[in-house]
């Protein structure tokens, strides 16, 4: 029979192993990089007022650079699935939401919705020293959109979703390897007076390592 001090060391280790597995994110307990003047966190929901004239762009085309949007994120390692739903009263021309990860100012992937001369747009922006963008329009605009990002090895794959079960390919991009990473919730609104986003469901979920798998499977 355990005694109550075993049965708290065994409930908390149960404890431990169910949240570590899951990795369900605190929105709270996130940290903001440029964090927006309005902004809550209920549940698992994030809704803010996206800060006016800003953005996520680095030189190429434009000519010019900015690290200003808000981005509420958490720090991960290894390999991981990140996703999240999102849905945006988008105004002006290039208002954005969405996933992004970041290693640092000069290397990110951006994904989500962008919208851009009254059209939504599935966008995703690769940077590494200089900025790209790609653009899958939109014929009809959705209710809501589910975007995941995929982290393995040195690549990360984006999918979209409409529904949170079929997922179609956006994406497929080099991040650096064996490199922590800052993965979260961005906005931007580089064009106009802001607007409201919603986050819903965040999650990250934490992948195995497919060479560690591989070298203990060659090794047993």
């Amino acid at each position: 029979m355990k005694s109550p001090k075993m049965k708290r060391i065994f409930l908390s280790a149960c404890l431990f192993c169910i949240t570590g597995q899951g990795f369900a994110q605190t929105l709270e307990k996130m940290t903001w990089f440029n964090e927006p003047q309005q902004w809550e966190a209920k549940k698992n929901s994030l809704s803010m007022w996206v800060t006016p004239q800003s953005d996520y762009w680095r030189i190429s085309h434009y000519g010019f650079t900015v690290d200003d949007a808000p981005f509420l994120y958490t720090t991960y390692g290894g390999e991981f699935e990140a996703k999240v739903k999102i849905t945006g009263d988008y105004k002006a021309r290039f208002d954005q939401m969405g996933l992004m990860l970041r290693t640092d100012k000069e290397h990110y992937i951006k994904a989500g919705i962008e919208f851009v001369d009254g059209k939504y747009n599935l966008s995703t922006v690769v940077t590494h020293t200089t900025s790209d963008w790609s653009v899958i329009t939109l014929d009809k605009v959705p209710p809501a959109v589910w975007i995941k990002a995929v982290r393995r090895l040195d690549a990360v794959e984006i999918f979209y979703s409409f529904d949170d079960k079929d997922y179609i390919m956006m994406r497929n991009a080099f991040l650096q390897d064996n490199t922590p990473v800052m993965v979260g919730l961005m906005a931007a609104c580089p064009d106009g007076k802001g607007f409201r986003a919603t986050f819903e469901n965040f999650k990250v979920t934490h992948l195995p390592d497919q060479r560690r798998l591989k070298w203990l499977e060659n090794n047993k």
